[in-house]
């Protein structure tokens, strides 16, 4: 029976290089962002590429859905998500089949990225609010705690964090997740050319820096709406031993 694995992360983290690291491994397959042209089209979000992503992947969510509970032939399903993809309107149900993990950052780091890839951005863009929504979520509805991890604690340890993540999910740990090739990847998103640029020169997990920058008046306000949002899932962190 195939594991299926939902990673709910916010925007702008270490969300591609983590997929890589799972596609790394010789029983897993990967799904990049499933919910992406869904998302686009419900909310009118106006994205890079938007019209690219809408033609060329699903944006039924339903359709989306029944792909990822479908057969697969492997043993282990990597899906790849963005927390805020999962809008109200989506029903809820079949998240029971999934095991469930969320990978988060700081929201300083994260919007000092968007800065160079987004002309607007809002609190709801961060997707912290929705990450902290759907963890209680799965708390009170499936009984579910469901593991955390911290971009800085996954680039300061990736060993030591990946390890302690596989035990949370029970699967088993697979060294081959510290490193892959360059490259795009064929289960890579359309949207790729504009996201990936840093991942795409990448052979591994990029040892963690502070980045250095300050926001506008308008995205600190972002900031501090985020913060708390943070700092809930933060306290749940997962940590290597």
């Amino acid at each position: 029976m195939t594991v299926r694995i939902a990673m709910w992360s916010c925007s702008r983290n270490v969300s591609t290089a983590t997929m890589r690291a799972w596609g790394s491994r010789p029983d897993t397959r990967v799904v990049d962002e499933p919910l992406y042209a869904p998302w686009l089209l419900l909310t009118g979000a106006t994205h890079p590429m938007r019209r690219d992503i809408i033609a060329q992947h699903e944006s039924d969510w339903r359709r989306v859905v029944a792909d990822l509970c479908s057969p697969i032939g492997a043993p282990i399903l990597y899906e790849k998500h963005i927390s805020k993809h999962l809008l109200p309107e989506m029903d809820r149900a079949w998240l029971s089949s999934h095991r469930h993990a969320f990978l988060t950052r700081h929201p300083h780091p994260m919007l000092l990225s968007f800065q160079h890839k987004l002309e607007h951005v809002t609190v709801e863009e961060t997707g912290l609010p929705q990450q902290q929504e759907l963890w209680q979520w799965l708390r009170d509805e499936l009984g579910v705690e469901a593991p955390v991890v911290d971009a800085r604690d996954l680039l300061t340890d990736p060993a030591g964090v990946l390890e302690q993540l596989c035990v949370a999910l029970d699967v088993a740990w697979e060294p081959a997740m510290l490193s892959w090739k360059p490259g795009l990847r064929a289960t890579d998103g359309v949207w790729a050319p504009h996201w990936y640029d840093a991942v795409e020169t990448s052979t591994g997990f990029r040892p963690w820096h502070q980045k250095q920058g300050t926001l506008n008046v308008d995205l600190q306000a972002i900031h501090d709406a985020c913060l708390p949002a943070w700092e809930f899932l933060h306290a749940r962190r997962i940590r290597a031993r």
